[in-house]
C-alpha cells in the first residue's frame, strides 16, 4: 500500500473521482505543515499533513475556509475532506495553480477584502478556538474589542512567552503596555468584522484566471485593521491593493498607529514559534508603542 492510499480513498468517497493510479509530489513553502500534491493526469488535490493529534487544528481551518467562502467575496480553496491516518492528520483542499498577486488581481483583492470586512456579527471572537501558525488562538466571545485584544491576543502571547522562558524586560514592558491599551482607542470603536486572521503575503495569490485567492486562515471576528496591518508586516501587497481597499472601505486616520499594536501580536507569535531571533523586535515594538500619545 502507498503512504497516501487511505487519504486517496477518502477523497474518492467524497468526490466520486477515480484515484486508483494516483501520484504525489511535495509542495514547498509551508513552515507549519507538510504539503503534498496528489494527482492523476486528470485530477489534482492539495493535502496538508501534520501530527496525528492535530486534527482539531485542521477542523478549525476548514471551518474558517468555509466561512470565508460563504461570503462570496474572494476565491477560497474548496474543502474536500479531512481526517486521520495512523501517522498523520490531514486536510484535503482543491488544488489551485497559484502565481504572485499583482496588477489587476492586486486591486481586485483590495476591493474584495474590503467587502469581506463588511461581514459583521454582534460579538468579537469565533465559535471555536483555532491556531495562528501552530499556536493556540483563543476566541472567547467578547462584546468589547479592547478586552478581547488585551486578554485573548497580546496577553495570551505574553503568557506563552513567559512559559517559553522570555521573562524580565519583555514581561515588564508588555504588562505595562497592556494597561495602556485604552489610549489607542480614543474615539475609535471597531465593529466585529470577519477576518482572515493571518493575512501576510504568503497567504494570498492569483489563480490562472488572474483572480485573487486567499488561504491558510486563522479566522475570527475582530477589528478589520488587524488584517490590513499584517499585510504590511512582511510585504507582498502593492499600492494598487491599498488604494482599492481604501476606495471601497476607508480606514480610520489613526490606523497608522494601531497597526504597530496589531502586528506586535504576530511578532510575539513568531517569538513563541521560532525563538529568540524575534525578541529584540518584540521589545523595540513595545518601546515604540509605550511612547504613543
Amino acid at each position: 500500500m502507498g503512504q497516501f492510499d487511505e487519504v486517496a480513498r477518502h477523497i474518492e468517497r467524497e468526490t466520486g473521482d477515480d484515484l486508483s493510479h494516483y501520484q504525489t509530489s511535495s509542495v514547498s513553502g509551508g513552515s507549519i505543515n507538510t504539503a503534498i500534491k496528489l494527482y492523476t493526469p486528470q485530477l489534482q488535490y492539495f493535502i496538508k499533513l501534520n501530527h496525528v493529534n492535530l486534527l482539531a487544528m485542521f477542523e478549525a481551518e476548514a471551518q474558517g475556509l468555509q466561512a470565508l467562502a460563504a461570503t462570496n467575496t474572494l476565491r477560497i480553496p474548496n474543502v474536500i475532506c479531512l481526517g486521520q491516518t495512523a501517522n498523520n492528520s490531514y486536510l484535503v483542499l482543491e488544488h489551485i495553480e497559484l502565481t504572485n498577486l499583482h496588477g489587476r488581481a492586486s486591486a481586485e483583492m483590495g476591493t474584495q477584502l474590503a467587502k469581506l470586512h463588511q461581514q459583521t456579527q454582534a460579538f468579537f471572537g469565533w465559535h471555536i478556538d483555532n491556531t495562528i501558525g501552530s499556536t493556540a488562538q483563543h476566541n472567547d466571545r467578547e462584546h468589547d474589542w479592547l478586552t478581547f485584544w488585551q486578554q485573548h491576543r497580546l496577553g495570551q502571547q505574553l503568557n506563552f512567552a513567559a512559559k517559553n522562558g522570555y521573562t524580565g524586560r519583555l514581561q515588564d514592558k508588555g504588562q505595562q503596555l497592556l494597561t495602556q491599551l485604552p489610549r489607542f482607542f480614543d474615539a475609535y470603536d471597531p465593529q466585529p468584522a470577519l477576518l482572515h486572521g493571518d493575512l501576510w503575503g504568503g497567504n494570498a495569490a492569483s489563480d490562472p484566471q488572474g483572480k485573487p485567492v486567499i488561504f491558510d486562515p486563522a479566522c475570527y471576528y475582530g477589528d478589520r485593521e488587524t488584517d490590513l496591518a499584517m499585510t504590511e508586516l512582511f510585504g507582498g501587497f502593492d499600492a494598487d491593493f491599498y488604494a482599492a481597499y481604501q476606495a471601497e472601505y476607508p480606514l480610520d486616520p489613526n490606523y497608522k498607529n494601531r497597526k504597530i499594536l496589531y502586528n506586535l501580536y504576530h511578532i510575539f507569535n513568531h517569538l513563541n514559534l521560532f525563538g529568540g531571533g524575534y525578541l529584540s523586535q518584540s521589545e523595540a515594538m513595545i518601546d515604540q508603542l509605550l511612547t504613543y500619545s
